[in-house]
């Protein structure tokens, strides 16, 4: 038998973390001294300490290497979901990264862009959450990526070309619904063509707009900052609708655009 001490030193496994290990099921002594209370350990537990020890650098909670122990069978798959949460985790830092090194390096500033006149093909997007946390605000981006996808299929499967970057703008009154956020999802298209129903096709005249472009995922405090960028910036004689804001999605970041309205 081994004591917590002796097993201590063969594990590199400290006595406080072996006491909690034991309080944890994780790792029962062999033998606890019910005078004195210590705790006696045999060689053959080394195995087990060894593979909690590599489960946890892995990164796997108290309750997953609970698991792991308690069903063999399970565990590879179980250590591959926690893989792919941990990818998942490395690609979000990463962008963190990039979006962080943009933002040191050239702080994003508006500027006034010529926008030709176009054919403009608009569909409702379904309601969505205020975006109050990070987890509506991400519910409401998979949902307007999702409603964008499908109006670029509708759009070519009916013979039309979309053209440059699709863009989503908040709906008339959207900030009056009760129960959500309403969204448009728009694409310029090419050529004429006979749209499903539940589509609104118009002609957008020229016009200039304010833009500026966010590195990086969407957020809610992107979407702040740009709408402040934007409002604070100076013009002659003219002023960004925000009301009529669009968003542009672009791999490495997110553009804002609003239409410039003249003081007349």
């Amino acid at each position: 038998m081994l004591s917590i001490k002796d097993f201590s030193e063969m594990t590199h496994l400290s006595a406080q973390t072996l006491r909690y290990y034991h309080a944890e099921g994780l790792l029962v002594p062999a033998r606890v001294d019910e005078q004195t209370g210590y705790r006696s350990y045999t060689f053959d537990q080394v195995e087990q300490a060894m593979l909690i020890t590599v489960l946890r650098q892995a990164g796997l909670g108290v309750p997953q290497v609970r698991r792991a122990l308690a069903e063999p069978d399970a565990a590879p798959a179980l250590l591959s979901e926690h893989a792919a949460h941990v990818q998942r985790q490395r690609d979000e830092q990463d962008e963190a990264i990039r979006t962080a090194r943009d933002l040191l390096r050239t702080r994003p500033q508006p500027c006034v862009r010529h926008v030709p006149a176009m054919t403009v093909v608009s569909r409702p997007a379904p309601v969505t959450p205020f975006g109050e946390d990070r987890q509506e605000w991400e519910l409401t981006e998979a949902a307007l990526t999702a409603a964008t996808d499908e109006l670029i299929e509708a759009v070519t499967s009916c013979g039309a070309t979309p053209a440059g970057t699709p863009w989503r703008i908040l709906a008339p009154g959207s900030a009056l619904a009760g129960d959500g956020t309403r969204w448009l999802v728009r694409t310029a298209v090419h050529g004429a063509a006979v749209l499903p129903a539940g589509m609104e096709v118009r002609e957008s005249a020229a016009g200039e707009e304010l833009s500026i472009t966010m590195p990086g995922r969407s957020s809610m405090a992107k979407y702040g900052t740009a709408i402040s960028r934007l409002l604070a910036h100076p013009i002659d004689g003219a002023f960004p609708d925000i009301g009529r804001l669009r968003h542009l999605v672009h791999e490495d970041g997110v553009e804002y655009s609003a239409p410039l309205r003249r003081v007349t």
